[in-house]
């Protein structure tokens, strides 16, 4: 196992920055998740690690050990790709061990005799079939990837790369290609996998809820730059900034563009219609910014209907009427579509509730899991 470390890693590209001096520690046997909209350079930083792409500048070292100017294939890393890339004329058998069996070690000999495999045909066989029993694909070694769903050929993948028993694991939207419940299936058992094998990991994904459910840690990245690296909660309940904030969570945060007044040793929060005061904490940290323009954030799973019993008791510091424009029952829940003058909000509320549409509805909002952020920086204020 090794840790990966990338220090000041830029990727020019001439017409544009893909990567933007990115600074990284992967910890040993850790799964750092690289999240970001597409086009952010999450798959460009992935390849760089990999060996596929030139680095522009900066390091990267795998094990502490310098690899920019190494080739790929020997930098001890296996990459898992988005569209599986297996050769359709092969067997699974034959697709998992191509890896083992071309792999040659140089030896004091003539050409062509100055290198032998590597790998025996019994180390290899070995290595193919633990890896089948772990993956569940057995029964499936003599097919050929025509004859396979697309779960089965991912798992073929992730085979593939579990064979070299590499260092570092880098895997490219490894799901994507696949249907939402498979998706989920294959999400627990690369968990699982993970756990087993204990390989660094570094997993790229345009998709918030798999970065949050996999992750032990996540690195958010836009126009190529990490907007905050941390753990999954950490970046649900104190993001850095309003990307971060918009970008974790689904429903994504509601930001409201608010001025901040003090009235009777309280901050309230003051946009339209809308007015709510902070608690004691987020009053001492607002203070710096009284009279000035901010981003009040509020999560739709904080907001919650007065009229049902909830984790907030209605007050005059935490209520707001809203007119309900959209109502969509999910089950569990309800999704509402807000409106207050110029300002329009989501929540989600418990399915327990009354609201209609084109109804006014009286909502109050759990103040301690709100969110305020400077207007000109977008950093957090608290």
């Amino acid at each position: 196992m090794a840790s990966v470390t990338l220090k000041d890693l830029t990727k020019d590209f001439k017409e544009i920055i893909a990567v933007n001096k990115v600074n990284l520690e992967i910890r040993d046997k850790e799964f750092l998740v690289l999240v970001g909209p597409s086009g952010c350079g999450k798959t460009t930083a992935l390849r760089m690690i990999a060996g596929l792409e030139e680095v522009t500048s900066g390091e990267i070292l795998i094990e502490d050990r310098l690899v920019n100017d190494v080739s790929p294939k020997d930098r001890d890393i296996a990459m898992v790709f988005q569209n599986y890339a297996l050769y359709p004329h092969m067997s699974v058998y034959d697709n998992m061990s191509f890896g083992l069996r071309l792999k040659r070690t140089p030896r004091k000999a003539p050409w062509p005799f100055n290198s032998q495999r590597t790998f025996s045909k019994k180390e290899i066989s070995r290595r193919v079939n633990e890896a089948a029993k772990l993956l569940g694909l057995e029964n499936l070694l003599q097919r050929k990837p025509k004859a396979l769903s697309g779960g089965q050929r991912q798992r073929v993948a992730l085979g593939r790369a579990i064979v070299r028993e590499p260092k570092v694991f880098l895997m490219d939207e490894p799901l994507s290609n696949l249907d939402a419940k498979l998706r989920v299936q294959t999400r627990a058992e690369l968990i699982k996998l993970h756990r087993r094998l204990g390989i660094t990991t570094i997993y790229v994904t345009h998709d918030q809820t798999e970065a949050m459910t996999m992750g032990d840690r996540i690195a958010v990245l836009s126009t190529g730059v990490v907007q905050q690296c941390d753990t999954p909660l950490n970046l649900y309940n104190h993001p850095a900034n309003i990307f971060v904030a918009g970008f974790i969570g689904s429903p994504a945060m509601n930001f409201i563009p608010v001025q901040l007044k003090q009235e009777d040793g309280k901050i309230w929060v003051n946009a339209s219609s809308f007015r709510v005061a902070l608690n004691s904490a987020q009053t001492e940290m607002a203070k710096p910014y009284l009279d000035k323009s901010c981003v009040f954030g509020v999560r739709p799973e904080d907001i919650y209907d007065c009229n049902l019993p909830g984790l907030v008791t209605p007050t005059d510091e935490n209520t707001f009427n809203a007119l309900v424009d959209v109502v969509e029952p999910l089950g569990n829940d309800v999704e509402l579509y807000l409106n207050m003058d110029s300002i329009q909000l989501i929540a989600m509320i418990d399915s327990r509730t009354a609201a209609k549409m084109g109804e006014e509805m009286r909502l109050s909002i759990d103040m301690d899991k709100t969110h305020l952020f400077d207007k000109e920086s977008e950093r957090a204020i608290y």
